[in-house]
């Protein structure tokens, strides 16, 4: 190759990534909080009451298009175009169960995959959100832990799993229990809740919204402070040795020093918290679970959701029989903690409690 040659392609080749680079630096407009959208007019020099116009368009209106902005001028919405994207990304995959649950794949801006999963129960309709894309808080029970932690969702990607699905208008309920540790990404888990329940935003009552955690202790008591939704706690053994060998994170954060962040906060009043329990035969079913469950939640206003354990490829676990799990949760019950069988949904196409995982499509 020559000289002249050499630099026709260096030259050609610089230009291409330049471009590349420029598409590629777009900020998405869909994940922006109120205060990013004002931040975002006075770097542009627009009016400060342009920025609940736009968030209006996004979150009310959910426009798809920019041009659809009218109240905003044709230069306006230009200059949105030159700098901005959207940033909505359809599901690439839908999976549809026998019981009528849907589970949504969507690629990530890191070429990664993540699930969601839409559960409609006559008149409700839950989305299960995911907050990560994998996760390494390692519990030996869940499909999701098994491929670790690829990368935390941006804002825009997590709201995007609300906004693009088909069902997006019917959804009455929203449950951040997918993929991923919501409080291992606390700053765009607690972003996207504002947008969710923000008067300028989506404005959903808190009431609609759970968001489940291992207990990750030192991000609890900001998302307590700084969000209404209801609390679940992922509990599934009260036992100190036996809860760190199937969730490591108990050696991090014991599930007694969550308890005793939970008993400073007032949950008489509409906002929630509750356990979540799966029951595996043999390993955390028995009348001495039941004792230390009671003096682990004494004195937390709370309820008991039971799940059966979703079985995962080669996993020494095993799911109770019905018998045992109606049991379980009379006992619990007689013993004045409120307790419920969770009904398993989507076990069929994996989208079920602890089956989510995109581990294949990585391959």
């Amino acid at each position: 190759m020559s000289c002249e040659e050499k630099y026709s392609f260096f030259f050609t080749f610089v230009v291409e990534a330049r471009f590349i680079m420029s598409e590629k630096t777009k900020n998405n407009l869909y994940g922006l909080t109120l205060e990013q959208l004002e931040s975002l007019c006075q770097q542009h020099s627009l009016p400060r009451f342009a920025a609940k116009q736009i968030a209006r368009w996004l979150y009310v209106r959910r426009v798809s298009d920019i041009d659809q902005m009218t109240d905003q001028s044709k230069a306006t919405r230009q200059l949105l175009k030159e700098h901005y994207d959207l940033g909505l990304s359809s599901p690439l995959k839908e999976s549809i169960s026998a019981d009528g649950t849907k589970k949504y794949l969507f690629r990530t801006s890191q070429g990664e995959y993540i699930e969601s999963a839409y559960i409609p129960d006559g008149d409700r309709a839950t989305l299960c959100v995911s907050s990560q894309a994998g996760c390494r808080m390692g519990c030996r029970f869940c499909a999701t832990a098994r491929q670790g932690l690829q990368h935390s969702l941006s804002t825009n990607e997590i709201i995007n799993q609300i906004i693009s699905i088909p069902e997006s208008e019917r959804l009455t309920n929203l449950v951040f229990m997918g993929m991923g540790e919501p409080l291992d990404n606390i700053d765009n888990v607690l972003r996207a809740l504002q947008i969710i329940t923000a008067s300028w935003g989506m404005a959903w009552s808190p009431t609609r919204v759970t968001l489940s955690t291992a207990g990750v202790a030192r991000e609890l008591e900001r998302f307590l402070t700084e969000s209404k939704v209801h609390l679940a706690v992922s509990l599934h053994n009260p036992f100190h040795d036996e809860r760190k060998e199937i969730m490591p994170i108990e050696n991090a954060y014991p599930i007694r020093e969550v308890c005793d962040i939970l008993r400073r906060y007032d949950f008489t009043g509409q906002r929630r918290v509750s356990f979540e329990y799966i029951v595996m035969e043999g390993l955390n079913d028995s009348p001495a679970h039941i004792k230390e469950l009671c003096r682990l939640l004494d004195g937390i206003k709370c309820r008991m959701n039971l799940i059966r354990f979703h079985r995962i490829p080669d996993s020494p676990y095993y799911s109770p029989s019905q018998e045992k799990m109606i049991a379980f949760r009379d006992t619990l019950t007689a013993k004045g903690i409120q307790t419920t069988i969770r009904a398993s949904r989507g076990e069929d196409i994996k989208a079920a409690c602890g089956l989510l995982s995109t581990a294949e499509k990585r391959k």
